[in-house]
């Protein structure tokens, strides 16, 4: 693989506060040089080293890669009109969510493959470079087996969401549903996956099942995630703490206990912006978190029901906004803290030995993500060194 230099970098994002100023470790009039995949120089552009090839970024801002660590790309159809009916006023209940198990247990295997690859290349043009993708769509055996496995063409970061919602031949008999994923369905998918998800929710499954199907997950290999108090307060963070989740996501309705608990833990809180935007629900009280010293993830979370996006740029802009993050703590959250979620020390920064994933945007620096809402910014992006949209 040839060398590559860029230079006349107006702001470069490193996140490593050893090479620049802040948290971010910002750089001006910066360079940063790819070899084999990696970053291995970073510095003043004037004194770049030579490279096999130069791109000029013409005062241009470069940043990480952006690290998605919550998606649901497997899936068919879309619910759009229960969308328009959300927007005149009905409420979300995580009900929907069988609509899209309907349409997903009808498509053949090249449809659902096709929507995850349409999918990842709107997110790499949006300049997400590494996207986690769960199942949680079919709620059978046989099709959470083919979730995982078509997920797993295309990243290693796939997560067996086996208890979604129960599916309808189970209605009224969550527990029996339960029982089937930790003795059936997890032992079938699990050396397909990598994490094991639930969605402790009312509506959906209770502590106590949820519990059963996170150890179910542990005993064979994979590592919990949680979706958490996203409707309400409940015991979903608590959950996640307890069995050493490395995430728990939405965190829209916490308590104090629950701030203490996740700022005392190693799991992340990943907030998800955009899905309360697309349900009018709360948004999370993201300074509460950051100033109690929790590890924050912002994500997508790209689904058919209740956040059909696959824009991190939007989610910080969102974030900045709503959740009343400063511009720097939206960014190192789809980043940096999007790479701690996913417990990756390859990725999510700018320094030498990390993964060469960067984006390069048509601003001059980072800030503008959040202050040019709406606007694609995202002018070329690099996977692994090789520019991968331009």
């Amino acid at each position: 693989m040839p060398t590559t230099v860029l230079r006349d970098i107006g702001t470069l994002v490193t996140n490593d506060p050893a090479l620049g100023d802040g948290p971010l470790g910002l750089r001006r009039d910066a360079a940063v040089v790819f070899d084999d995949a990696q970053v291995v120089w970073v510095g003043d552009s004037a004194d770049a080293p030579a490279a096999d090839q130069a791109v000029d970024l013409d005062g241009r801002a470069v940043l990480p890669g952006f690290v998605e660590s919550h998606s649901h790309l497997v899936f068919a159809g879309d619910r759009a009109e229960e969308f328009a009916a959300r927007m005149s006023g009905r409420p979300y209940g995580a009900g929907g969510i069988r609509t899209t198990i309907a349409a997903t247990r009808a498509a053949t295997d090249e449809q659902l493959d096709a929507t995850v690859r349409r999918l990842l290349a709107e997110s790499l043009r949006a300049g997400s470079t590494t996207v986690e993708i769960k199942s949680g769509y079919g709620q059978t055996v046989d099709d959470e087996w083919r979730s995982v496995r078509i997920a797993g063409r295309h990243t290693d970061e796939v997560t067996l969401l086996a208890a979604h919602v129960p599916p309808p031949e189970y209605a009224g008999r969550a527990d029996d549903y339960v029982a089937m994923v930790c003795t059936e369905m997890i032992p079938r998918c699990a050396p397909e996956a990598r994490w094991i998800d639930v969605f402790c929710e009312q509506g959906a499954f209770d502590r106590d099942q949820s519990h059963a199907v996170l150890s179910a997950g542990i005993a064979h290999g994979l590592v919990p995630r949680v979706h958490g108090n996203q409707l309400h307060q409940g015991p979903g963070v608590q959950l996640a703490v307890e069995l050493g989740a490395a995430s728990v996501d939405h965190v829209a309705h916490v308590g104090d206990a629950d701030i203490d608990a996740l700022a005392n833990s190693d799991t992340v809180a990943t907030l998800l912006p955009s899905a309360d935007f697309c349900t009018r629900n709360s948004y999370p009280d993201a300074r509460a978190l950051l100033d109690a010293g929790v590890t924050v993830a912002l994500g997508a979370d790209c689904n058919p029901g209740t956040s059909y996006t696959t824009s991190l740029p939007f989610c910080i802009a969102l974030a900045v906004r709503e959740l009343h993050m400063t511009p720097d703590e939206a960014v190192w959250a789809a980043t940096a803290g999007g790479a701690k979620a996913l417990r990756r020390g390859d990725i999510g920064a700018l320094s030498p030995g990390m993964r060469a994933d960067a984006v390069a945007l048509d601003a001059p620096s980072h800030l503008h993500l959040a202050y040019r809402p709406g606007v694609p910014l995202v002018r070329q992006v690099w996977r692994g060194g090789v520019l991968a949209s331009n």
